[in-house]
């Protein structure tokens, strides 16, 4: 891992499908009718800790070891829906063997509204 460096951005994106809903219904063992029965239009209602992975997801990219996570769900996300999450990291403080870090989160829907907004504390281990 390469030195993090204070207003860096990182996105992943991704769409959820039924699959993927239901899988984590069974693995969650949330099977609310809203995550496993179908809307009007077909779609599932995705876990909000689903939606999460998306942060996770890039945190793991980046050797990441979250210490906090403070997550908002602000708008519901369907399966068929594609989301962007954009990981930017404020804080960098550089120590010994570490990198302590603050990171922003957002994850938008394709009308670019947040769907999920938080704030990452963590460290990045510094390669031996």
């Amino acid at each position: 891992m390469s030195r993090p460096v204070e207003g860096e951005t990182h996105t992943f994106e991704r769409t959820f499908t039924t699959d993927d809903v239901e899988r984590f219904a069974e693995l969650s063992r949330d099977r609310q009718p809203i995550h496993t029965e179908p809307d009007d239009d077909g779609r599932l209602m995705v876990h909000g800790l689903l939606t999460a992975t998306l942060p996770t997801k890039i945190g793991g990219d980046l050797e990441v070891l979250a210490r906090s996570m403070d997550l908002e769900f602000r708008r519901p996300v369907y399966t068929g829906q594609r989301i962007s999450c954009t990981w930017t990291f404020e804080s960098v403080d550089e120590r010994e063997d570490r990198y302590v870090i603050g990171v922003d989160v957002v994850c938008e829907n394709d009308d670019g509204e947040p769907v999920l907004t938080g704030t990452v504390e963590g460290l990045i281990w510094k390669e031996e």
